[in-house]
């Protein structure tokens, strides 16, 4: 049947289809490190809960799709996985989210994955007549698909403003890139538009979000710290130990570097890298003195690099 889950009858149904559920399994979990995150820090952070409303939604929509086209294997197999999947996610930022974000999250949830959902299911069942009811049902998952597509770059205007990828979900991007591809596939030669149509916007949405991770993703205003001391030696431990501690200034607006060894000893770790105030005591330990905010902007700021073997 042509849309058998492991029928050899069309082997580019097969392969795609299972190359379409194994991808889609990726995308379903590429946000476990995002939740590990919420779990370790219990909160939901800036993390936006639109993403897995809509998911869900599109996940039960495709479930009632397939069970009334009938052949749909590969699409009723892992949109059941993504329908577990996404509840989860929404159960675990119900638990860990603000107040105003959880009341958003449940009105969201009870009027799309239940309202909306349910006048579907109705209006497909007592008013489309049966002919037709693939028709009507393939137009709202292929609407809906796009919304899922599109869903992820809801975080863009952060991304833009705040100039950072922390909550660009990347992972996400890179699965649905994939995904989109291999389900067009299935949906070409399964002849079914209502799968293939969308999944040419997911394919371009994917990758405007890609390009906007790589984007931000850059570092700037770098600078590349030496750390050798003259004084260090790689026979005698107790003068590794004594190395005297170099401090070095960075042109003004600099707010990253890197630490490159060219110290014949290996640094395991770095004791102290912080802006300071260009002031040391006796015993040459620099003390972090507070600076009002016209002597920062007038004085470089100094990084002091202690190397520890």
């Amino acid at each position: 049947m042509a849309g058998g889950f492991l029928s050899m009858a069309n082997p580019a149904v097969t392969l795609s289809g299972v190359a379409g559920n194994i991808i889609s399994f990726l995308v379903f979990l590429a946000p476990v490190a995002t939740f590990l995150q919420v779990y370790k820090k219990k909160s939901t952070g800036g993390f936006s809960s639109v993403p897995y409303v809509v998911a869900l939604f599109s996940s039960v929509l495709w479930i009632f799709y397939a069970l009334v086209k009938t052949n749909s294997r590969p699409l009723l197999t892992i949109n059941a996985f993504g329908c577990g999947v996404e509840a989860a996610y929404i159960i675990l930022y119900l638990v860990y989210a603000p107040r105003r974000a959880r009341l958003r999250t449940l009105a969201f949830f009870l009027l799309l994955d239940v309202a909306a959902f349910a006048l579907i299911v109705v209006t497909t069942l007592y008013f489309v007549p049966k002919p037709h009811q693939v028709k009507f049902l393939g137009s709202v998952c292929l609407a809906f698909s796009m919304a899922v597509f599109v869903a992820p770059l809801s975080i863009i205007f952060k991304v833009i403003k705040t100039k950072s990828v922390e909550f660009m979900p990347i992972g996400l991007s890179v699965c649905l890139t994939l995904s989109a591809v291999a389900w067009f596939c299935y949906g070409l030669f399964t002849k079914d538009p209502y799968v293939m149509y969308p999944n040419v916007g997911g394919f371009f949405f994917s990758c405007v979000q890609m390009g906007l991770y790589f984007w931000y993703r850059k570092p700037r205003n770098t600078a590349v710290l030496p750390t050798t001391s003259d004084s260090m030696s790689p026979i005698s431990a107790a003068a590794a130990a004594a190395a005297t501690q170099r401090v070095i200034e960075l042109p003004a607006g600099t707010h990253a570097f890197t630490i490159l060894s060219v110290s014949p000893i290996p640094i395991l770790g770095v004791h102290k890298v912080e802006v300071v105030a260009a002031e040391q005591t006796d015993g040459g330990v620099v003390v972090a003195a507070a600076a009002d905010k016209e002597q920062q902007q007038n004085k470089p700021e100094v990084i002091e690099i202690t190397a520890a073997v």
